[in-house]
């Protein structure tokens, strides 16, 4: 049987990401993301429920994060899921996290032309060459969509 493991989250940064490198030299990054969700409850009064996201971020990636991202910033990340488990002092342990494949970084006064996208699985020039079209972003969002209810 077929399995699809794909997660997207819009979302503000709950701590300000902190770059560090691996051994053998690879970027990464954990942050944590705020997810809002607001409802009715079944008294007709509107609850606002928060879902908190622990998400990694390899490569370019997390250096673009670690260097454009702080504490509140809106962010949208698409990703996979992905299943930690070890055992302390005897007990089972597991958290569900999400690694992170894509990032776009979202300004927060809503103009398009600041957002930028960025994926850990294509190359980020930090001057792009006038001979090759401007990278295209993963989410066209129209200026319309302010009226989504998220």
């Amino acid at each position: 049987m077929a399995s699809f493991n794909r997660v997207i989250l819009l979302g503000n940064l709950t701590r300000t990401p902190e770059l560090r490198h691996i051994p053998s030299g690879t970027a990464v990054t954990d942050i944590g993301l705020a997810v809002n969700d607001r409802r009715k409850n079944m008294t007709g009064e509107w609850v606002d429920e928060v879902t908190f996201v622990d998400i990694t971020l390899w490569g370019r990636t997390a250096e673009i994060a670690a260097e454009y991202l702080t504490k509140g910033s809106p962010v949208l990340i698409e990703g996979r899921l992905k299943l930690d488990t070890w055992e302390t002092e005897g007990q089972k342990r597991s958290k569900l996290k999400v690694i992170g494949e894509k990032m776009s970084l979202l300004s927060g006064g809503g103009n398009r032309s600041e957002d930028a996208s960025y994926s850990s699985s294509r190359p980020v020039s930090s001057s792009p060459s006038r001979s090759q079209p401007a990278p295209q972003e993963y989410y066209d969002i129209p200026p319309e969509a302010d009226d989504v209810p998220f």
